[in-house]
This record gives C-alpha cells, sequence and structure tokens, in this order.
C-alpha cells in the first residue's frame, strides 16, 4: 500500500480501514471505495484535508500578507 498524500511506504495500520503515512505525518482511510485525508493538529484532532487546506490559504491571505504587496 502506498500513501495517498506523498506515495510513501511507511503506512501503519491505526484502525479498521484506518492508515497513518510516516512519511507524511498523515492519517488516512479507504472506507466505502474513497479516501480521505485527514492531518493531525498540534492538539492531536483529525483535520479533514480540504478544511486543512482552507486554513493554511486563509493565513496567507491575512492582513500581514495584503500589506506586503
Amino acid at each position: 500500500m502506498r500513501c495517498p498524500n506523498c506515495g510513501g511506504r511507511s503506512i501503519g495500520r491505526v484502525g479498521s480501514e484506518q492508515y497513518y503515512c510516516w512519511d507524511c505525518c498523515v492519517e488516512f482511510n479507504t472506507a466505502r471505495g474513497a479516501v480521505r485525508i485527514y492531518h493531525l493538529d498540534p492538539g492531536g484532532d483529525l483535520v479533514a484535508a480540504a478544511e486543512y487546506q482552507g486554513e493554511a490559504a486563509s493565513v496567507l491571505i491575512g492582513p500581514t500578507h495584503e500589506r506586503r504587496r
């Protein structure tokens, strides 16, 4: 099995159809034929990759970034 995020092979099983990639530090599951990727936040909670990317984008668009233009 390969990680759907980075393609690495350092995969560990953490639950039923749930896996963890030691190369890029994401957790993913393969339920119902779909692959869902999650990032771990500093508190240990799982955040869906789409939500994580949205938060990262909002940080880059914040007031500090706008002042640099």
